[in-house]
């Protein structure tokens, strides 16, 4: 299982694709004298180009990596928040400054996902697993009221378990027996209930790699169809009007940790249970203007300058197609290995955000594959611990260099363990 120490061709390219760290600035050593004079202020680091030139390139599932101009935009403005004197980490969130932001951030959400002025967007805080609760509390009359559950992964099933103290939650299709790695291949045979107050979906499964690329059509009386997208929001566009709810953590693609973004139908609000606690209450946030309480004020300040750079990118058709592209250069490798690399996914479902494999050679190759890949600059390989193996989270802001350095450190392994 040693590496061989004789360089290959994807060694070398390895290398060269290796991230640049900035130099450090040391001052020579002089001679012991003491002289009185001004010095200037030291120059802010000039911006760099790419998320890889920290140093390292961050795979992580979420909390995950951000672009690298948004860190900097945040970091020149972190102790003076636009010439208010304040960093907006320390100003009233009913401030006109934070105000601003919180309204510039919706506007321009509004204006990536084509958000119809029939749903409100709302910025919430306990992440997505608090909407398994709020989701049902909101959108169910009585805990009596069926709910359908298509169960395609860890964070459905846990949806669709919560729920259940909620709701009559039911399971309309599961891919549990094929262990999480397909979806349904015909909608029109999910089972299920006219009379559920919803379908629930998880539109990208973090964990196993699944990702809807179309969506169902809820043939409940509401026609209500609730989506958690929190690992591939915003990574394509969306048509939300087909949505009555849309839910999602942010720390995957828009923001840092902390604060979940609800896309929520106008006319469900305000239908709550009556024992629905008041901050799961939708109505209590779409009242207030998502200021019922402080919110998360710095994550979502995050999401807004993310927001700004994906619009600068042109929107989610050009951000898509650059998922695509990395996306596919990845699985290429794992499909033209000869089964050394292995993606259990079904091809058509495959995700373009969380692509986990396996090593045909076994555990402790996929231990040495994360170690080595380390010490490269690869982090946060490490597969989920509920499935092991590797898992490469690719998401809007890993640049495409981190995914070629990837490849190419793949393709270097397997020749130095054959």
């Amino acid at each position: 299982m040693a590496a061989a120490a004789a360089a290959t061709p994807n060694s070398m390219l390895l290398h060269r694709a290796s991230p640049k760290a900035a130099p450090s600035a040391r001052v020579p050593a002089r001679a012991a004298r003491i002289r009185c004079q001004a010095v200037a202020a030291p120059a802010a680091p000039s911006p760099l180009a790419a998320a890889g030139e920290r140093g390292v390139y961050n795979f992580a599932a979420g909390p995950a990596t951000l672009p690298l101009s948004v860190l900097q935009r945040a970091q020149a403005e972190l102790v003076n928040y636009r010439g208010s004197g304040m960093s907006i980490m320390e100003m009233s969130h009913r401030g006109k400054e934070f105000d601003a932001a919180i309204k510039k951030a919706e506007a321009d959400l509004r204006a990536l996902l084509a958000v119809p002025d029939t749903h409100e967007v709302l910025f919430l805080q306990g992440g997505a697993t608090t909407q398994f609760a709020a989701a049902p509390l909101n959108l169910c009359a009585s805990p009596s009221d069926p709910a359908d559950f298509v169960v395609s992964g860890s964070w459905s099933d846990k949806a669709f378990k919560e729920a259940g103290k909620y709701s009559a939650a039911a399971v309309a299709w599961s891919g549990k027996a094929a262990k999480y790695t397909s979806l349904p291949a015909d909608f029109g045979a999910l089972a299920q209930n006219p009379g559920a107050r919803f379908l629930h979906i998880c539109s990208n499964e973090t964990i196993h790699g699944v990702e809807f690329k179309d969506y169902p059509e809820p043939r409940n009386e509401a026609g209500l169809l609730v989506a958690d997208m929190s690992s591939n929001f915003c990574s394509k566009p969306v048509d939300v009007s087909r949505f009555g709810l849309i839910y999602a953590g942010a720390q995957k693609n828009v923001g840092p940790s902390g604060v979940t973004i609800a896309i929520v139908r106008k006319d469900l609000v305000g239908r709550a249970q009556p024992v629905t606690p008041v901050m799961l209450d939708y109505k209590t946030h779409a009242d207030n203007a998502s200021l019922y309480n402080t919110p998360p004020c710095f994550a979502i300040y995050i999401c807004g300058l993310v927001f700004e750079d994906l619009l600068a990118q042109g929107g989610l058709a050009e951000v898509e197609k650059k998922n695509q592209h990395k996306a596919g250069i990845l699985y290429d490798a794992i499909d033209a290995s000869g089964g050394y690399f292995v993606c259990p996914v079904d091809k058509p479902v495959r995700s373009l955000m969380n692509v986990p494999f396996t090593l045909a050679k076994g555990a402790d190759y996929e231990k040495q594959f994360i170690a080595e890949a380390a010490k490269e600059g690869m982090l946060q390989l490490k597969g989920h611990r509920s499935v092991g193996g590797v898992r490469a989270s690719i998401y809007n802001a890993m640049p495409l260099s981190g995914v070629e350095k990837l490849v190419a450190f793949m393709k270097d392994f397997q020749a130095r363990n054959p």
